[in-house]
């Protein structure tokens, strides 16, 4: 028998080809081709697991309804909606989405590809660790996620730290759609859009607090209005308090109840970054300030048009 010399292997998980040559069973049941779940995070109204598709042999991201909400019309229709608008944006800066179905008892979950990694809001916990210059680079990736979101009729509505992942490689994703508006061809959005089950508001973060859609540190004046004009225009706002945060280390409005953020948000003109955080330099003031105006025609008006004037300035 021929002898091979011994392969000095990487550091790391392996793959082997006794993984990727194995025969793909005859009979395939697909109530069976997840296995070993477990927990990576409960939501509100879902589930999130990593598991393996016994399959393709790799660990992915499965997504499903609470079983309070399996049953929830409206959830129901924010899941498929979530999956659907996560598999057609197809960029880079989002995660992709593999696979839509119904379990064995028919409830909806969804596969997406698993990456580990740390969240913005992860990061500006030990802001101290990073520079001025990859923070903003943070948000330019984001910017582009929007800028092409934007462009195929989908609003996030949704930005926050807590929905930005950087990974083990660099690479920074939006994540989680389930709040994202979209259009018929008529121009009218989904019924489904403004409505919610209440929630309490002690946690000024949480998602769909008092019927209002998205974190309220993070929403623009028109989203907490409900305003049924709503458009693209309400993420870049979002996306401006996340740059403000990045840059200055806290939010535009201070306030630590609902109603003070809500008042803040509808009435307050913020400080300058500049005069926040003196090691801002002035020249980012401009840009911000113009993502946070609370008239969505006198605001920013393309995701694109901040992330080419963030990438000119530093």
């Amino acid at each position: 028998m021929e002898e091979y010399p011994k392969l000095k292997l990487p550091d790391g998980p392996q793959l082997f080809v006794e993984q990727t040559d194995k025969a793909l069973s005859k009979s395939l049941d697909p109530h069976f081709r997840y296995s070993y779940f477990k927990t990576i995070a409960k939501g509100g109204k879902s589930l999130i697991q990593s598991c393996k598709d016994m399959h393709l042999n790799r660990v992915v991201c499965y997504k499903t309804l609470l079983p309070e909400f399996a049953e929830d019309e409206i959830e129901q229709k924010r899941l498929l909606r979530e999956a659907r608008v996560s598999a057609m944006l197809q960029h880079p800066n989002t995660v992709p989405t593999y696979e839509l179905g119904r379990t064995n008892k028919g409830h909806y979950y969804f596969t997406m590809k698993l990456v580990h990694g740390y969240t913005l809001r992860e990061i500006f916990n030990y802001r101290e660790r990073y520079d001025l210059g990859q923070l903003v680079n943070i948000v330019v990736q984001i910017g582009y996620a929007l800028e092409y979101a934007h462009k195929t009729g989908v609003v996030h509505r949704d930005v926050k730290p807590d929905n930005i992942l950087i990974g083990p490689y660099g690479e920074v994703l939006l994540l989680d759609w389930g709040l994202a508006k979209v259009w018929d061809k008529a121009g009218k959005p989904s019924q489904f859009d403004d409505k919610s089950a209440d929630v309490a508001a002690a946690d000024v973060t949480m998602t769909g607090f008092q019927k209002l859609q998205g974190s309220p540190y993070y929403m623009s004046p028109e989203q907490i209005q409900r305003d049924p004009f709503i458009d693209s225009r309400t993420d870049i706002l979002s996306l401006g308090v996340v740059l403000y945060e990045a840059v200055t280390g806290q939010t535009p409005v201070q306030a630590e109840t609902v109603g003070s953020i809500v008042d803040g948000t509808l009435n307050d003109t913020p400080e300058r970054p500049s005069r926040v955080n003196k090691t801002v330099p002035k020249r980012l003031d401009d840009p911000v300030m113009r993502c946070l105006e609370k008239n969505p025609d006198d605001r920013m008006q393309t995701a694109g048009e901040l992330v080419r004037m963030l990438q000119a300035l530093v």
